[in-house]
């Protein structure tokens, strides 16, 4: 997929600073919350010719892509791939994690079938955050053979972009991503490795709580399918190892990033599809917030490749956007103090 995205435009980057450090407090004392507000006053500056002083939140959006992987055949995971499809109706009917976080937050929510097993059929999905853009009834097992064909790769940054832009045209200028699938720890691991050369034994973790022989299996198993020796590039990367919720997230990614707006990742999966994004086009990298960093081990690696420092640190590990969202107060904390807290001069008070 073609992209023409731009690195961040920072010529108002003296002015926006200037504006954070004459509000009433000592300079750098919001912490995180200054870097968070210098960041999104320049993604919202972009392309701007004059200076825009207030920076806004609007239809902030979450997108949860869910599909299954071939490779949980092997008993890898602590639930069979038919939990992908329950807990995509689950978050349809509004009963999960992310729905509770997504209404306590003020976040719309769409689900969308990236490749699940079984569809979702009309009757079943109802409301309207469901949506069907499958790319197949879940990938191959990669410890075999490539999980899904480079066609159908290409089909999913397409169809991940049209969704983005569909949201965008309902307002969103913040968006979030979330995923669904069982197994899909297997291929985040093993894009991780595939891309950096990091070991095996480093990328594996125990997921949402596998024990040490399905550990051990894990890491098996993904040694096997890098023993292909497939060249490292992303689109390979993806084809080999990669999810069909998580190519689809690249695409989603790559069109928030190519139209200027500001995307909050949440934990490993998703930051998988972060690292691939940003491995296609490295400017990539000037939108993202990192929401949070997981319980699992190889999130810290990932992190370190793209250089990010996530807001929080909860212990989670649950994925479906849920860092995400809890994250999104912070970011809206940042823009309220940007754009209402006094400066120095507004509330006479001199230093």
């Amino acid at each position: 997929m073609k992209c023409a995205i731009t690195r961040l435009d920072r010529r108002f980057q003296d002015q926006i600073q200037t504006i954070i450090d004459h509000k009433t407090k000592p300079q750098g004392a919001l912490g995180r919350l200054e870097s968070c507000a210098l960041q999104l006053a320049l993604i919202q500056n972009q392309g701007n010719t004059c200076f825009n002083q207030t920076v806004h939140i609007s239809a902030p959006t979450m997108l949860v892509f869910a599909g299954d992987h071939g490779i949980v055949e092997h008993d890898i995971s602590i639930a069979p791939s038919a939990v992908t499809r329950q807990m995509v109706l689950n978050f349809i009917s509004g009963g999960a994690a992310i729905n509770c976080f997504c209404r306590t937050n003020g976040i719309n929510l769409k689900v969308i079938d990236a490749g699940i097993i079984e569809p979702i059929t009309d009757n079943q999905a109802g409301e309207a955050i469901f949506i069907s853009q499958r790319l197949g009834a879940s990938t191959k097992d990669f410890s075999k053979q490539a999980a899904m064909t480079e066609m159908q790769v290409e089909e999913g940054l397409l169809l991940g972009k049209q969704v983005v832009e569909q949201t965008i045209k309902q307002g969103c200028n913040l968006l979030l991503l979330g995923e669904m699938g069982i197994g899909n720890t297997s291929s985040a691991s093993a894009i991780l490795a595939a891309l950096t050369g990091h070991s095996v034994s480093h990328c594996v973790g125990l997921g949402t709580g596998i024990d040490a022989l399905q550990l051990t299996k894990k890491q098996q198993l993904i040694e096997q399918a890098l023993a292909r020796q497939f060249v490292n590039a992303p689109m390979t990367v993806m084809a080999e190892v990669g999810g069909f919720e998580i190519v689809q997230m690249v695409g989603a990614i790559l069109a928030a990033a190519e139209v200027g707006i500001a995307i909050l990742i949440d934990g490993f999966i998703v930051t998988s599809a972060a690292l691939l994004a940003c491995r296609m086009y490295p400017q990539t990298r000037d939108y993202l917030v990192f929401a949070h960093q997981s319980n699992e081990q190889a999130h810290l690696l990932m992190l370190a490749e793209l250089e990010a420092k996530p807001l929080l640190d909860l212990g989670l590990r649950l994925g479906e956007g849920t860092g995400a969202a809890l994250a999104l107060p912070l970011l809206q904390a940042s823009v309220d103090f940007y754009n209402d807290m006094a400066s120095f001069n507004d509330a006479g008070v001199a230093l």
